[in-house]
């Protein structure tokens, strides 16, 4: 399929700065993948689409302060580094100025913590070995800020607002946004409601966010993404299958993690690992009856991935209604439910 198959106009002025002031309180579309009918909501009216016996399944992953600013020390210029993923002391990071970064190269980005350059992958994307005293994710607290997208141009006053109120397990270098809607209390009464809500981990990287450059979408390759699955999790999910009931991602992390697995195993499991599944059209989905998810830009594998699951001319449809009706988009902007009921 051609890139521009999954390119839209949208006006700047609908790119969201700032999170709604409530979560719950953002809008919602719910799209109805077999007729193509659409609802006008707000978030907190989720909980009406829901029924018993569906299962939520959510990305429990949390964002940690992954943008740094540091200095070459060599020459004092400045560099600008986005941590997308970590092991132990190694990292691998998309670098801005990459060119002027070679292998040995020292940046500090402080007085505690400083990073030097183990080997340059393509694209911008160098490994470093950190250096620095005490516990890492602590200093990172200290020297690093929230990676909010470029496209946010406001200072984000309370960085908990791109975390989920779930989010537990460090490692996104962005939010899985699809979750912000949600708030403790709506997912109180979700549980109330004799909703099943399992969490999933995928840590949000490169692979989520890369632009695809590609005129030929088939020719985009995925970076891949560390995802993982607990026992009781995959007894759950592979219960609510057995069973017929609704399986629900909540956003399209969550839903990649699912159909990693499922295709993986063909059934869900136990598991970690890494993915860099690409879902564009046409895909049969083998793991989720809906998804809620949000607005995407232009051109993404979020949109084609979720133009997979109805169509093409479904979801750029549901777009231009929402352009109308000025919906919020990207990452702090409103929602979409796609139902198969």
């Amino acid at each position: 399929m051609d890139l521009n198959d999954f390119d839209f106009e949208l006006p700047e002025e609908l790119i969201a700065q700032h999170p709604a002031d409530k979560r719950d309180e953002s809008r919602l579309m719910v799209l109805h993948k077999n007729s193509g009918v659409i609802e006008h909501r707000h978030f907190y009216d989720i909980i009406d689409y829901l029924k018993p016996g569906d299962v939520l399944v959510r990305n429990n992953s949390k964002v940690i302060p992954a943008r740094l600013y540091g200095q070459k020390r060599d020459t004092g210029a400045k560099v600008e580094v986005l941590i997308l993923k970590i092991e132990g002391d190694v990292c691998e990071c998309l670098c801005g100025n990459a060119k002027a970064i070679k292998t040995g190269t020292i940046i500090d980005f402080s007085d505690k913590l400083y990073g030097q350059c183990l080997e340059r992958r393509p694209e911008g994307i160098r490994i470093f070995k950190m250096h620095y005293e005490g516990i890492f994710l602590e200093i990172l607290n200290e020297v690093g800020l929230m990676p909010t997208p470029p496209y946010i141009h406001e200072k984000l006053k309370d960085n908990s607002r791109y975390n989920n109120v779930y989010a537990k397990i460090n490692g996104s270098a962005a939010c899985p946004t699809a979750g912000l809607h949600f708030t403790d209390e709506l997912l109180d009464k979700i549980k109330a409601k004799g909703i099943e809500v399992l969490d999933i981990t995928l840590h949000v990287g490169l692979g989520t966010f890369k632009p695809v450059k590609e005129e030929k979408i088939e020719d985009h390759v995925m970076h891949s993404e560390y995802y993982s699955m607990n026992k009781e999790t995959a007894e759950r999910l592979n219960l609510a299958k057995k069973e017929g009931r609704r399986i629900i991602a909540i956003g399209t992390t969550s839903t990649r993690t699912l159909e990693t697995i499922i295709c993986e195993y063909g059934e869900f499991k136990e598991c970690s690992g890494n993915t860099a599944i690409f879902i564009y059209p046409p895909y049969h989905f083998k793991s989720i009856d809906a998804q809620i998810t949000n607005f995407h830009l232009p051109k993404s594998t979020l949109i084609m991935m979720i133009a997979a699951e109805c169509s093409r001319e479904m979801i750029l449809n549901a777009y231009k209604v929402a352009i109308a009706e000025k919906y919020r988009f990207f990452s702090f902007g409103d929602s979409m439910f796609l139902t198969n009921e």
